[in-house]
């Protein structure tokens, strides 16, 4: 019975001494392993057999971790007092300087932010505040990232969460955000009636222009048309003189034909000059131009007269005319 109870003993310290003996670091951790409460090594993910009760491990954790800063009253460079919060992202990169060289990261990460906050937030004024928050989360980072190069920890990014100003204060802004929505609004209606009266005008322009080319073509077609009837009358009527012309020709070359195949005598001759003499009396001419060998012409007309007497029978008086000799003319 004893002998049972002395193994159970000596079971007992063995395990306990493997399990101090033992220790396992996870994928995400680094091991710190420190002999006699001395920095001895640090010890990569796995499984590490330590001197129980001389050797000590402390286990740092690599993932990267997030801080959150609290809100803090800071007053802007035109005197503006605003609520402004940030959360910073870091991850470790040296398990020993984290572990050795600052004893509350966290609170000292939480601090360093809160003062250069303070100190970008007053450099600026509201309104640029409120539109730079990538280049304030730029520079904070600089300024975090080598602050905390000496822990063993890089800062990977820092994000403005709010930035609020006093309830008063977004009042007005939002009633400046009103008006300048109002004044957008008139300058794109004035800008939308500008362009209608321009289109309009263009139109009218377009209009009175298209309407002048059309009275000009229609002008210029109609001076074209009365041109070509103009010239047509012309051709037809130079045809018809023309044809009247030849056809008074031809009718003169027959009468003269026929006349000079017919061997008139000298009566029928001046038979026809004394009715061609009638028709010149009976134009509108107010003076009658009498031929030169007029006598002559009415000696022969007394001859024909004897002879148509002589053939009918009957007696006929003559009136002496001193004019009857061929050679004489009329007083």
């Amino acid at each position: 019975m004893a002998v049972v109870i002395v193994l159970a003993a000596v079971a007992a310290i063995v395990l306990l001494f493997l399990a101090a003996a033992l220790k396992i670091v996870r994928p995400y951790q680094r091991g710190i392993i420190e002999r006699v409460g001395k920095y001895k090594e640090t010890v990569d993910p796995g499984l590490h057999i330590l001197i129980p009760f001389v050797d000590n491990i402390r286990y740092i954790d690599m993932r990267e971790q997030v801080v959150d800063v609290p809100p803090q009253e800071v007053i802007t460079k035109d005197n503006v007092v605003v609520a402004v919060d940030a959360v910073v992202y870091y991850e470790p990169t040296d398990p020993q300087r984290l572990a050795y060289n600052v004893a509350n990261f966290v609170l000292a990460v939480t601090k360093l932010a809160q003062t250069n906050l303070r100190n970008l937030i007053g450099d600026l004024s509201l309104d640029g505040a409120l539109t730079s928050r990538d280049r304030i989360n730029a520079e904070l980072r600089e300024i975090l990232d080598d602050a905390t190069d000496k822990w063993g920890v890089k800062v990977v990014r820092v994000e403005i969460q709010r930035i609020d100003p006093p309830p008063e204060v977004v009042s007005a802004m939002h009633e400046q955000m009103k008006a300048e929505r109002t004044r957008r609004a008139t300058v794109t209606e004035a800008q939308g009636f500008k362009e209608a009266a321009i289109t309009r005008a263009e139109g009218s322009k377009q209009s009175a222009i298209l309407e002048a080319e059309g009275v000009k073509q229609s002008a210029i077609l109609q001076a074209e048309g009365d041109a070509e009837a103009t010239r047509t009358r012309a051709d037809a009527e130079r045809f018809r003189i023309r044809t009247v012309a030849e056809g008074d020709a031809d009718a003169v070359r027959l009468t003269f034909g026929a006349i000079h195949e017919g061997n008139p005598t000298p009566d029928l001759l001046s038979v026809k000059y004394l009715e061609s003499l009638a028709l010149i009396a009976d134009g509108r001419a107010t003076k009658l131009i009498v031929p030169a060998d007029f006598s002559g012409i009415l000696g022969a007309v007394a001859g024909v007269a004897e002879a148509v007497r002589a053939i009918d029978g009957t007696e006929a008086t003559v009136v002496d005319n001193p004019s009857e000799s061929p050679g004489s003319n009329p007083a």
